[in-house]
């Protein structure tokens, strides 16, 4: 196994309303799960291949719950990464050189029934997890777009967050919306549904940990 660890930050749009029911081991209030997902690793490295400054995407399409499986997904990877960054970010995002069931990565990979070639392409991608503010854009293939949850009444900004002390994507998420729309084999529409910004710490064996519970609480 080769060893890998990143730090990242990560917008994530799905179908659910605010909250998503995936989050609380419960069934997608619509029946099926659409996503799409862009992260931007600030520093990491697969072996002996840096990984900092590299961003990756992604499209997935479940027919019903994840768990359920039979769904398919698309990856992207940063057109800048050479021949090594390609190959590990690719191990990564597909599960492999991970032990079993440890990532998010490796949890969607073996719900999947079919898998799309990736496509290497320039993405954009800028996060601010605090500002609950995020925009992902992959040309011909995504355009997402995240921003804070607004007061119907007043307008004002909504903060709400969820925080899973032993998740496998991360310790806490700032949740927000967002709508999507996709080109090519994947096709999915979300609007104005529910976001996540999260910091991400993740290895071979899952989440790096640094809350403890008491700070969990």
């Amino acid at each position: 196994m080769t060893p890998w660890e990143f730090k990242g930050r990560e917008l994530v749009n799905c179908t659910c309303e605010y909250g998503c029911n995936c989050q609380f081991n419960a069934l997608p209030d619509k029946g099926h799960c659409h996503a799409v997902a862009g992260i931007v690793i600030d520093e990491g490295r697969f072996g002996d291949a840096r990984l900092d400054g590299l961003k990756i995407a992604a499209v997935f399409k479940w027919p019903g719950p994840i768990h359920e499986g039979n769904g398919e997904a698309m990856a992207f990877v940063d057109e800048r990464a050479d021949a090594a960054q390609r190959d590990g970010l690719l191990r990564i995002m597909s599960g492999q050189d991970t032990a079993p069931f440890a990532t998010m990565f490796a949890v969607f990979a073996s719900t999947l029934s079919k898998m799309h070639d990736p496509v290497f392409a320039k993405i954009d991608i800028d996060i601010d997890v605090d500002g609950r503010q995020g925009r992902v854009l992959v040309q011909d293939h995504i355009d997402l777009t995240g921003r804070p949850i607004r007061n119907p009444v007043t307008g004002a900004d909504t903060r709400a967050q969820i925080v899973l002390p032993d998740g496998f994507e991360y310790e806490l998420a700032e949740i927000g919306s967002a709508s999507s729309r996709t080109g090519g084999p994947v096709l999915v529409q979300i609007d104005d549904k529910y976001a996540q910004f999260a910091r991400l710490h993740l290895n071979n064996n899952g989440v790096v940990r640094s809350r403890t519970a008491s700070a969990a609480a």
